[in-house]
């Protein structure tokens, strides 16, 4: 292949909250980075995950879950995200849920670009049990938009993935790599570790918790390890809520919850890492932070 046939872009994963965009993000690129859980509304940043192989880049951004409800400071902040994400990629990704498809989606649809190709990928299509349900359906859903595509597939089990990335390919310009082969993302290890623990409080905690939460990094440092591959990460995190109810919450009897929570961010990050982490998680109270602009952009929340 010659350089001139190598193809190269950005394409945006869009769609209402949990319908899948994390998750078809970490397999697309076949890495974890990006966080899930079963909640909505998980992901609150654009994250970039980055696929190469020797036809072509593809510069996939996960984006949070549109938001219609509870428009709070911060979900405001990440509505932004959504729409700012969309403005100089390639081609979009429009996620939705098989055979679910409500005024959710509608109303991001209406967000989408009519000037660059729009995929529909309709995701979870294991999960049901009658497949002649699902043309009608395709059929129904199509009418609502000028689709470049329409891709069914399962994230959670690779299906259907590869013909996702080849039809891709097809949308992207020619172009050589933006980013080093081996580069997944372009969000930094502190990110990265902030994320994890932060997925961790969305796993273990209550229904309602998860959301008046925030993970910062406090301190990262790295050192080489003698006789031992990988580095030594050497990670300190301040877990933020807004009420002392929510800290014993999150801490747990005896400090059992949140030496899980700890614990289960460490194994993680180690994987992702590839090398040893110390990890010390503590919980400090911000009252109102979810609606304080001056915190939310300390957490990097723009």
């Amino acid at each position: 292949m010659s350089k001139s046939d190598f193809r190269t872009g950005f394409i945006a994963i869009v769609g209402r909250p949990n319908v899948g965009k994390s998750t078809l993000l970490n397999h697309l690129i076949g890495q974890k980075i990006s966080i899930t859980s079963k909640k909505a509304q998980t992901t609150r940043h654009r994250i970039t995950g980055i696929y190469t192989d020797a036809d072509a880049q593809l510069v996939f951004v996960d984006t949070p879950g549109f938001q219609t409800q509870h428009l709070n400071q911060l979900n405001r902040g990440m509505n932004r995200v959504v729409t700012q994400s969309l403005q100089g990629v390639d081609v979009v990704l429009f996620v939705i849920e098989a055979l679910r498809f409500d005024e959710r989606d509608k109303q991001v649809l209406q967000l989408l670009p009519q000037d660059i190709p729009v995929l529909l990928v309709i995701n979870k299509v294991d999960r049901v049990a009658e497949k002649n349900r699902l043309l009608p359906f395709i059929e129904s859903v199509a009418q609502a938009f000028s689709f470049a595509a329409v891709m069914p597939v399962s994230a959670a089990k690779d299906l259907q993935l590869d013909d996702l990335r080849a039809t891709l390919r097809g949308y992207l310009p020619a172009g050589a790599a933006l980013y080093d082969e081996n580069e997944i993302t372009d969000k930094s290890e502190r990110f990265l570790a902030a994320e994890i623990i932060r997925e961790k409080l969305f796993r273990l905690l209550g229904e309602e918790l998860p959301y008046s939460v925030s993970v910062m990094i406090e301190k990262m440092t790295v050192e080489k390890m003698q006789r031992k591959p990988g580095d030594l990460r050497k990670i300190n995190a301040a877990i933020i809520v807004e009420k002392d109810g929510q800290k014993a919450m999150v801490i747990g009897k005896d400090g059992e919850k949140l030496k899980k929570i700890a614990t289960d961010a460490r194994k993680d990050m180690e994987k992702l890492f590839e090398g040893k982490v110390f990890l010390e998680v503590w919980v400090k109270v911000k009252s109102g932070w979810s609606d304080d602009a001056r915190v939310l952009k300390s957490l990097g929340y723009d």
